[in-house]
């Protein structure tokens, strides 16, 4: 099953008096892997837009419940997670979270469905850029991907290095080309007269 639910525009809400408020952002950034023959080790990806978990997880279980069932149990590292509830009430039921330091994954989200089964989620840092947050909402959907949450954010990280390299080098090239380093020979002239005592 593929669903994809992203960023959608920003909806105003009137206040009592009259005024258009923005509304807080209500869409939930998502994607799910579809079923493949062999299991993945990521069932998809969720971009949250912040690490308070009682805000977040009611959005998310809207979503999936439908799909997979209703979600029962949520297990989260808290490595990245200030707070991390026992309970949070969710549409029409409570959903119970419990964490795990050593045995889980700080980037990875584990979901239970009572009789139906299990889902792991790559959990995409909330300020993470759209460019970075898309390659790894697209490979934590890969039915066929064999990398852990951990590893799909080091090579997210390592991508955004050469990006910012080879951005760095090609800001270095025009400001060379115009005239933003001096040339050789006026390094040397400098030296020269420095050294003479010529000022």
């Amino acid at each position: 099953m593929t669903a994809t639910i992203s960023l959608s525009p920003t909806l105003e809400a009137e206040d009592p008096s009259g005024r258009s408020a923005q509304a807080p952002p209500s869409s939930l950034r998502l994607s799910l892997a579809p079923n493949g023959p062999a299991p993945a080790l990521l069932d998809g990806a969720w971009w949250p837009r912040s690490r308070d978990l009682e805000a977040e997880l009611p959005v998310l279980a809207a979503v999936l419940d439908p799909l997979w069932g209703r979600i029962t149990r949520v297990t989260v590292n808290p490595t990245y997670w200030p707070v991390v509830p026992r309970k949070v009430p969710v549409a029409g039921h409570v959903m119970h979270v419990g964490w795990f330091r050593a045995e889980q994954d700080p980037h990875e989200l584990m979901l239970l469905s009572y009789g139906t089964g299990r889902w792991n989620l790559l959990v995409i840092p909330p300020e993470t850029d759209p460019v970075s947050a898309a390659w790894l909402m697209a490979a934590a959907s890969d039915p066929l991907g064999t990398s852990t949450a951990s590893r799909l954010m080091e090579e997210a990280a390592a991508r955004m290095w050469v990006a910012v390299s080879e951005t760095d080098r090609a800001v270095e090239a025009v400001w060379d080309s115009e005239g933003g380093r001096p040339s050789p020979s006026c390094d040397t002239a400098a030296v020269r007269k420095t050294e003479s005592g010529v000022r």
